[in-house]
């Protein structure tokens, strides 16, 4: 029987291995927070728990949001891609206005609707990869089309970096369309367009990196940890000394509780180096032996998805996942300059929680319903 050939579709419960890790990750990072925190909790609130109470908050609602998208129809779900663009554009405007938005050292990018906070540009980590699926399955046979196909995504991925840009965030800005050209690449999108895409943005980069003195200050700290080491390299320089201090074995998780804060912004996007010093070099091994599951599992899910826009949906909520993690990670362990992404399932902010922990969700509905090759999974 040829095997290779002949498919069908097929209804599946949920994966196993990709719920196991999902969960994992989820319960290593709110412990992992709760260490971590409770110094910054204490500093600044007067309140140990402050942010592992938010965080656990953001969770329960979270996986509502997980719970809700793995069992919704996709198709359904697809039926308000074009709403949900506008509604995250007028999001991420929300935090210029007074009264709504909020202010926090010189950047605007959350809103407080009474006693919620929210950062609209995780939102938009999720619906360009809903938009762009959406439209590269849609346009199929016209991939070679540059202004059919591509110039509409590349309008809205510049729409949504300028206004997250002028949000005083420069680094999630990048991140999204970064993720976003690769998606477009992984969608058929012909090479040489990709490239001249590349030769475009690249030079713009460059230029916004060095005509800010702060984001100039990173690049030298990285180039050269020695300089200014009680002031841009203090944090980094701070952060590999926490990570070595953590040995073979670590100290426990949960341990940075009883530690003073070493690391600015530690909880948050350089919690990495608190689980490092609680977990040690077999810790950091299990970590992304887990991350190399996830990359593996959700992979597989995405190329056997039922239609290209299952799959190319699962493939870029996949890449927009690992691409954070080992850009996260990467920044922590001083392997490229500081960026301001921060560790899914471990940094302090319920908006990246309940947006990751809902994109999950659509991985898990992607699973449910898988491609088969006749008389055999792939």
């Amino acid at each position: 029987m040829d095997l290779s050939m002949e498919w069908t579709r097929k209804k599946q419960g949920v994966d196993p291995l990709l719920v196991s890790t999902i969960i994992i990750f989820l319960g290593v990072g709110l412990v992992t927070l709760y260490g971590a925190s409770y110094g910054a909790g204490e500093y600044f609130y007067k309140d140990g728990y402050y942010f592992i109470h938010r965080q656990l908050l953001f969770a329960g609602a979270g996986l509502v949001f997980f719970v809700l998208l793995s069992l919704l129809n996709l198709e359904i779900i697809r039926q308000w891609v074009k709403p949900l663009v506008i509604f995250s554009f007028i999001l991420c405007v929300l935090p210029f206005i007074p009264g709504i938005g909020v202010v926090k050292n010189g950047a605007a990018r959350w809103i407080r609707l009474g006693p919620v906070g929210f950062q609209p540009s995780e939102l938009v980590k999720l619906v360009i990869p809903l938009y762009l699926a959406h439209i590269l399955d849609k346009k199929q046979d016209r991939l070679d089309d540059v202004f059919s196909v591509l110039l509409p995504p590349l309008i809205i991925l510049s729409l949504f970096f300028v206004i997250i840009y002028l949000q005083n965030n420069f680094s999630t800005a990048s991140f999204i369309v970064l993720n976003g050209l690769l998606l477009l690449f992984l969608g058929g999108i012909r090479l040489r367009h990709f490239l001249g895409l590349a030769v475009i943005v690249a030079p713009v980069a460059v230029f916004m990196v060095i005509t800010k003195e702060y984001r100039l200050q990173r690049v030298m700290s990285f180039l050269q940890p020695e300089w200014d080491p009680l002031g841009a390299s203090f944090q980094i320089r701070s952060s590999l000394a926490t990570i070595r201090s953590g040995g073979i074995f670590g100290k426990g998780l949960g341990a940075s509780m009883r530690d003073p804060i070493h690391v600015p912004e530690i909880h948050s996007d350089f919690i990495f180096a608190s689980f490092a010093r609680d977990t040690g070099l077999v810790g950091v091994a299990l970590f992304f032996i887990l991350v190399l599951i996830f990359l593996v599992r959700a992979s597989q899910i995405a190329f056997d998805g039922m239609n290209p826009f299952s799959r190319l949906l699962a493939l870029g909520i996949t890449t927009t996942l690992v691409t954070q993690i080992i850009l996260n990670v990467a920044v922590v362990s001083a392997t490229i300059p500081a960026t301001g992404v921060p560790l899914p399932f471990f940094s302090a902010g319920g908006s990246s929680l309940f947006v990751t922990l809902g994109s999950c969700g659509i991985l898990v509905n992607v699973s449910r319903y898988r491609m088969m090759r006749k008389g055999a999974y792939v």
